[in-house]
């Protein structure tokens, strides 16, 4: 008796994927726009590499502003690269990217093509990620702060990596502004409420703040037993990246904020240098508490006015809002959420 072959899930996303291409074309083409773009861009194969790997190439080499980069991250040589991109546009009959000696960047064609080619990618991620046994892949590229990094999340990438088989991972350990889609990260991660627009954010943790001092800074200068009694103390003077002035200490009385800038010596731009100056006795500094858990341990800072703190510090992963949420970025979000949930901030 003729019986019907098994449908797997494999099959299923082939069909899906192929019917989905053609209700996103239809829709971003329209009835009317039959244009040598569209109907190629119906095709489901290039002569020499798959239509999805060519959309994906593309969308890196925007993102990129060059093929060798590009190529790097999709795993493939630049002159790969460079031959799909030629016969993309020869298939299309437009040219897509202007080609110079420092950067590419995409033509009107190839901006318009990009754009759909976003939307297009991640409806296709979003239909695979549907199924129950897809299961997130591919170079996952992240930003942490190197101390964050190193305390928290480090330590138990092996048990994520061995969670997720099929994904790949880069870790930029920074604290910089990054340009997530011109340097192809998918995501960071930030103390602090974000300025930046065009992104999405999603709260991690939220970090507890103190205010220390060395032992022998609190000798030369007293203990102080209340906000008010700062007359006479100094602190180190932390820049803000953003405005470049000194960020004032910030204290919680009787349900209030209360900011107090006092006189210092030294400025400093980073945290590391904050803290060594802190243990040199050169003043005051506030800070979240986990970056001093072992000086407050060994004894070479002191934490003081405990009933006053300065209010929290978000923890938050930023990732362009333009993009569908990749199954890789979820579930490492996710696994992140879990990792500082299970600590002491």
């Amino acid at each position: 008796m003729p019986f019907d072959p098994p449908v797997t899930s494999a099959t299923l996303r082939s069909v899906m994927i192929r019917l989905l291409l053609r209700r996103v074309y239809r829709r971003s083409c329209g009835r009317d726009n039959r244009s040598g773009l569209a109907k190629s861009i119906r095709v489901w194969r290039t002569m020499g590499m798959d239509r999805l790997e060519a959309m994906r190439l593309l969308v890196r080499v925007v993102e990129r502003r060059s093929f060798t980069a590009a190529a790097t991250d999709l795993d493939m040589s630049r002159s790969t690269a460079t031959e799909g991109i030629k016969q993309l546009e020869a298939q299309l009959g437009v040219r897509l990217l202007e080609r110079t000696t420092r950067i590419v960047t995409p033509t009107l064609d190839g901006d318009a093509y990009y754009r759909r080619c976003i939307a297009i990618l991640a409806d296709i991620e979003e239909a695979e990620g549907a199924f129950q046994d897809a299961e997130p892949r591919g170079l996952l590229r992240i930003d942490v702060h190197a101390m964050i990094a190193r305390r928290f999340l480090i330590p138990h990438i092996p048990a994520f990596l061995d969670r997720y088989p099929r994904i790949d991972l880069h870790i930029g350990e920074g604290d910089r502004l990054v340009d997530l889609v011109r340097e192809g990260v998918d995501c960071v991660i930030r103390a602090g409420e974000p300025t930046e627009s065009g992104l999405i954010m999603r709260r991690v943790a939220t970090l507890n703040e103190m205010t220390c001092a060395s032992p022998a800074y609190l000798a030369r200068h007293g203990v102080p037993a209340t906000p008010a009694d700062l007359q006479g103390h100094r602190m180190i003077g932390y820049l803000s990246s953003r405005t470049g002035e000194i960020i004032p200490l910030e204290f919680m009385v009787e349900g209030r904020l209360d900011y107090i800038t006092l006189p210092s010596r030294v400025t400093v731009g980073g945290a590391d240098a904050m803290g060594e100056l802190a243990r040199l006795g050169m003043g005051l500094i506030q800070a979240p508490r986990y970056r001093f858990v072992d000086d407050f341990a060994a004894g070479t800072l002191t934490e003081v006015l405990t009933d006053y703190p300065p209010s929290p510090t978000p923890l938050v992963a930023l990732y362009p809002q333009n993009r569908q949420l990749s199954p890789r970025v979820r579930v490492f979000l996710d696994w992140a959420i879990g990792i500082f949930a299970s600590v002491d901030l």
